[in-house]
């Protein structure tokens, strides 16, 4: 057993007491890698915000388990390097699925889980919510729960249409299960075609321009749970410039949008306090590599094509920090 506070993380519960008085959301920025973990450490040091570290299983998989936990201590460090003396850093577990994952990154030193019983029946998803929050709360770790479905994929989740939350159910929810936020579903949408040309209208540019979320919803949710901690999952926003240089440097992506960046920041002054982003990084960073690539076909060394891969996403979720979320100059 593995204590996240020995790795110099904190769990979220101070996190989004702060964002949720202060009206701003803390970022959930997702990492597979080096590259990507510098580039979160450097831009949250640099705008002196608050960070979740999210971890989905598949980048569990990819990374793996030991490494991840000894990157989340290496961020630390690194941050208090940077200049950063106290940095506030979570590792959370993106969309769990079942105990026995929630229960092992526990067990490695994570300070926050989500599981993720949305696509299950109303009754076995508190059940299963309510079994990870008994153990996670003997350690101080902070949990995610989840109602309503998100379409769309990312990683290992995937569901071809949205479910809205029904905000009637969120009240029982949160009772019976005692998690400490609630992701819930108000038109977001996994990856980077969140929505099918029909359900969206052209401007003037033919540009897609997506439906408007559920803000009705949300208003619901927060009058029923008023205080409690709310979280948006699916919230890139797709920057066409980056979808751009992807097309112009051979990439074939088609359609892609995302939600607008003034809707997130309504609702990050909102009940919304944790706003997950992870396309938009992916985005950025296969933008800089392909560009390498056409502008120095030659070039093999990763660091060459990686680095300037970080650098973009840096400046990305510097731009997210400052511009959407709100979260600079909180800690």
């Amino acid at each position: 057993m593995i204590s996240y506070k020995d790795l110099g993380l904190v769990n979220t519960r101070e996190m989004f007491k702060k964002a949720m008085a202060g009206k701003y959301a803390i970022p959930a920025f997702n990492f597979n890698n080096l590259e990507q973990m510098q580039a979160i450490i450097q831009a949250v040091v640099e705008t002196n915000s608050p960070v979740i570290l999210q971890v989905s299983s598949g980048a569990r998989k990819y990374a793996n388990q030991t490494l991840l936990r000894y990157m989340a201590q290496g961020a630390v460090e690194y941050a208090k390097e940077l200049g950063c003396p106290n940095p506030q850093i979570s590792l959370h577990l993106d969309h769990g699925d079942t105990f026995e994952l929630c229960k092992s990154c526990i067990d490695m030193g994570f300070s926050s889980v989500m599981i993720d019983g949305s696509h299950l029946p109303y009754e076995e998803n508190i059940r299963l919510t309510k079994q990870v929050v008994e153990y996670a709360h003997q350690f101080d770790v902070t949990v995610e729960g989840e109602l309503g479905v998100l379409a769309g994929v990312e990683d290992d989740v995937v569901a071809e249409s949205h479910t809205y939350t029904r905000p009637e159910e969120v009240v029982d929810f949160v009772t019976r299960t005692g998690v400490d936020s609630l992701a819930i579903s108000i038109g977001t949408s996994h990856g980077a075609n969140k929505f099918t040309p029909e359900q969206c209208t052209r401007n003037e540019n033919g540009q897609l321009i997506p439906p408007p979320l559920r803000f009705d919803i949300l208003e619901e949710i927060e009058k029923r749970i008023p205080g409690f901690p709310i979280v948006l999952h699916g919230s890139s926003s797709v920057p066409q410039d980056k979808v751009d240089t992807i097309n112009q440097y051979g990439g074939k992506l088609k359609d892609a949008i995302g939600i607008p960046e003034d809707q997130l920041r309504r609702a990050a002054s909102s009940a919304v306090c944790k706003i997950n982003i992870d396309s938009d990084g992916r985005l950025a960073m296969t933008a800089a590599v392909r560009k390498v690539f056409h502008d120095s076909p030659a070039e093999f060394d990763p660091r060459k094509y990686l680095g300037p891969a970080r650098d973009s996403l840096k400046e990305l979720y510097k731009h997210k920090v400052n511009n959407v979320l709100g979260s600079n100059n909180k800690i």
